[in-house]
């Protein structure tokens, strides 16, 4: 309950509708999975970290770029440059119309029209297309971290649905025990208005004295303050499941207040472990990581492909200047001052880390499997016990009533006896929350019971 209320505390919600009708558990799975904030906030993360994978996958395709390029200038590079490039350059760019055969300092004479030419627009329209063709296997590396990355994303998603499911079965089955044990309580409650009317007759015919009566009251006034305690933590109930919905809930249909023992092995448990499913999936990241990292002694090959036309006008007498180039580039590394074989280094020593991590998870879960399943079975045992020691306390009370009714009791010792009533049945509705918790970590353990 104080899990509940600190949750409670932590935002102020704004439920998307109401339901107004008693809502059954799976009905009320289904609406969690939907309407939830935290699940939906783990999907938009699943969907985020896929489409991330698709940008690696796309690098393998290569890239088409257009490309314009809008220039004027009057430097003497540049305009031959631009002249060359629109297949327009003529002898008279090379100062041509200054030459005179017959001065014999020719070869001295700078030519005017090279050197200080007219300014001239640029246009230049380009289609690039470049692919990868040998990246050392990095490309095919990264798309396998990036492929384990939105499965750890959706290991994660059903974390948090699993999770939410245990917090809404344990919601419901802590309202079974609650309305149990008030419908206990209100038939002690019952019990001890009908022992609060004889006593006020046994008073008047003086048979009991006035602090009888005052005693009756007492315990009447503790057992109603239980049942508020319990109206209360229902309220907080219903508050913590219209939370965990994201709408407004006024009512369920509780199931039975004792949960029924799963029946899934440890083995099958541990197979389908979201933790040493996330564990397994992070050592595969590794060892792609490493894989990546040997990528860098590989050499890398790369072609490219253009075809481009260039005018003094946008796209003049485009078919006429068109131009292409095709090629191919291979670039290798050959030393960087030990800096890749550090790299690997540092992902061998991450993978085996994260190789022991896997086995610790799964020895982790181990563990936890046990601890749980021993206290189910503690649990179990103490329930057999207070509910037998219930039915005795019963007895006991009305035998101490019937005693009363003949004098040979006080008032005090059934009061007693009524309190011991009281103690069991809260005992056993602490056991039974804590055997009812211990399955449901069970099953959230197995990924929400091996669904």
């Amino acid at each position: 309950m104080k899990n509940i209320v600190l949750m409670l505390m932590l935002a102020i919600v704004t439920y998307a509708s109401e339901i107004n009708r008693s809502l059954t558990l799976d009905e009320s799975i289904d609406i969690l999975k939907k309407q939830n904030l935290e699940i939906k906030a783990a999907a938009l993360d699943e969907k985020s970290a896929k489409e991330e994978a698709k940008t690696v996958d796309a690098k393998s395709w290569g890239k088409l770029d257009f490309i314009q390029d809008v220039a004027r200038s009057d430097d003497a590079g540049n305009v031959f440059g631009f002249t060359l490039t629109s297949r327009e350059a003529t002898f008279g760019n090379f100062g041509f119309s200054e030459f005179d055969a017959t001065n014999p300092n020719i070869l001295n004479v700078q030519p005017k029209d090279l050197n200080y030419p007219d300014d001239r627009n640029f246009f230049q329209s380009k289609l690039k297309y470049e692919v990868p063709l040998f990246t050392g296997f990095a490309l095919s590396s990264y798309s396998e971290i990036m492929s384990d990355m939105s499965k750890l994303k959706s290991l994660e998603k059903e974390k948090v649905i699993n999770e939410k499911i245990y917090q809404l079965r344990k919601s419901y089955y802590n309202m079974a025990l609650l309305r149990d044990s008030t419908k206990n309580l209100r038939k002690i409650l019952s019990n001890i208005e009908v022992l609060e009317n004889m006593t006020k007759s046994m008073i008047d015919v003086g048979y009991a004295k006035h602090i009888d009566l005052l005693e009756v009251k007492a315990k009447k006034g503790n057992v109603e303050r239980l049942l508020t305690q319990m109206e209360s933590n229902k309220k907080l109930l219903y508050h913590y499941i219209s939370f965990l919905l994201n709408t407004k809930v006024t009512d369920i249909a509780t199931p039975s207040s004792e949960v029924a023992m799963p029946s899934y092995s440890d083995e099958e448990i541990l197979a389908q472990n979201i933790d040493i499913q996330k564990a397994g999936t992070g050592l595969e990241i590794r060892r792609n990581i490493l894989q990546a990292n040997k990528a860098k002694y590989y050499p890398t090959v790369g072609a490219f492909g253009e075809v481009a036309t260039a005018d003094d006008t946008f796209l003049g007498d485009a078919s006429d200047h068109l131009s292409y180039t095709v090629g191919a580039r291979l670039t290798w590394n050959l030393f960087n001052g030990g800096a890749d074989s550090a790299a690997i280094e540092k992902a061998k020593i991450e993978h085996m880390k994260m190789s022991s991590q896997v086995e610790l998870a799964k020895s982790g879960i181990a563990l936890k499997l046990a601890k749980i399943r021993t206290e189910i079975t503690s649990a179990e045992s103490e329930i057999d016990s207070l509910k037998k020691e219930l039915e005795f306390a019963d007895a006991i009370y009305k035998n101490y009533e019937g005693r009363y009714k003949e004098k040979l009791s006080s008032m005090s010792d059934v009061i007693i006896k009524q309190s011991a009533q009281i103690e069991k049945i809260l005992q056993l509705q602490v056991a039974k929350n804590k055997r009812n918790e211990k399955i449901f970590e069970l099953e959230k353990l197995a990924n929400g019971g091996l669904q």
